[in-house]
């Protein structure tokens, strides 16, 4: 087994990617079960987030930012995900909700979630979904930590009205 290059992920071989994938799996669908709130979807996610992940393995350079890069990857197939949803009508969908029991405030809290921009939303749940550091949703994201902060503001206050 060849061992993998610190400042160079591209030579990274097969076994140390999917290792390293392997350890981030469960961190991996719990963002996605975050953002699709079903466990079929969000394996199908991690699923597809994977794939990507391999295939854009190369444009990788740096071995530490492979966790928020994995993690970003993980937003956009939850995004390409929800975005498909929303063409497709799902008349399934009512039925599968009339029989979950959820408590009003916490169907309250995802309209609300489901409100807010793009941008305020995935601070806002990386940090109370995912229980992530402003740091750590800064390369995520790939912005600055006064950016994340001015937009978790933002978000907390758009969510305080909604609700």
């Amino acid at each position: 087994m060849k061992k993998a290059n610190t400042a160079d992920l591209a030579l990274m071989d097969e076994e140390v990617f999917y290792e390293r994938l392997a350890s981030e799996h469960r961190k991996l669908y719990a963002l996605a079960y975050s953002y699709l709130r079903s466990e079929a979807d969000a394996l199908e996610a991690v699923q597809e987030a994977s794939c990507r992940a391999w295939m854009k393995r190369k444009q990788l350079k740096n071995e530490q930012a492979f966790t928020p890069w994995l993690l970003r990857i993980t937003i956009n197939c939850c995004m390409d995900e929800l975005r498909r949803k929303k063409r497709v009508v799902l008349t399934e969908k009512v039925a599968e909700e009339t029989q979950e029991m959820r408590s009003s405030d916490r169907l309250d809290l995802e309209r609300a979630m489901s409100r807010l921009k793009p941008k305020y939303r995935h601070t806002v749940m990386l940090k109370y979904y995912q229980d992530m550091t402003t740091g750590e949703i800064a390369k995520v994201l790939n912005k600055p930590e006064g950016t994340i902060k001015t937009w978790m503001r933002q978000g907390l206050m758009q969510l305080r009205k909604y609700l």
